[in-house]
């Protein structure tokens, strides 16, 4: 299993006390973050740096998020996806579970308990070796 320290983690929100708030919960847990307030802004960073893990925000300004996560699964397929939405009623597409993102890959605000989070990026990463 991989340390936390070695997963990194992009964080892509337009709600600032969201973005801010789940950033400093991962840190606090000793995770590497970084955070963008767009999708164009975390393509930029995606191609500066290389992240394991992407917690994506499905309503953001220009690029929504199931786009973003088509086009960064084109661009970084190794890359791993969860969705943090406030629409209750989302359904992942076909697209999106091809690409491997699953219902409990889906969390939904407001996320009352941020160790789900943890959780699930400890379960995607338990096969990896430190």
């Amino acid at each position: 299993m991989k340390k936390h320290s070695e997963v990194k983690i992009l964080v892509i929100d337009d709600e600032p006390f969201i973005r801010e708030s789940l950033v400093g919960f991962l840190e606090d847990c000793d995770y590497d973050v970084s955070s963008a307030e767009s999708a164009e802004q975390a393509l930029h960073l995606l191609r500066e740096t290389p992240y394991n893990v992407a917690i994506v925000n499905l309503r953001l300004p220009g690029m929504n998020g199931d786009m973003f996560i088509q086009e960064i699964n084109r661009l970084v397929p190794q890359i791993r996806f969860l969705i943090h939405t406030g629409s209750v009623d989302y359904r992942l597409s076909k697209k999106l579970l091809d690409i491997g993102v699953r219902p409990d890959h889906v969390f939904y605000k407001p996320q009352h308990d941020l160790m789900l989070f943890v959780d699930t990026i400890e379960d995607m990463f338990k096969d990896a070796t430190a």
